[in-house]
């Protein structure tokens, strides 16, 4: 089964979803996810998705559920890269990713991190 890489950067870590999400494999990066937060005691989470041109309802269920796990483990979740129609159907769903920072891009997220949580490292 395929799965999505997740780097570790220093207390974060760095999720960029390069593939088209399907249910499946967003529930095996939501189990991934929390086990390496919970291992690796990181402290905050920036997933990328700015490869995805579309966004279902649940794949953003699952977006708001990795941040809310990763928020009874301790981290700052940041989505990075929202593409517009995504943001437009995300609104259109009604999905309002309760606790969820966004920024722009790669570089805003993670000084969004820092500023939220300290240094990596």
């Amino acid at each position: 089964m395929e799965r999505i890489p997740i780097l570790k950067m220093g207390r974060f870590l760095l999720v960029t979803i390069q593939v088209d999400m399907h249910d499946q494999l967003a529930i095996a990066l939501q189990d991934d996810l929390t086990a390496r937060i919970a291992r690796e005691r990181s402290r905050g989470v920036l997933i990328d998705i700015s490869s995805l041109d579309v966004v279902d309802s649940f794949i953003g269920r699952m977006i708001s559920t990795i941040s809310a796990m990763a928020r009874v483990l301790d981290a700052t979740t940041v989505v990075v890269g929202m593409q517009p129609a995504v943001a437009i159907t995300l609104v259109e769903l009604g999905l309002h990713l309760e606790g969820v920072l966004t920024a722009l891009n790669v570089e805003k997220g993670m000084a969004m991190l820092r500023k939220h949580v300290g240094p990596e490292g």
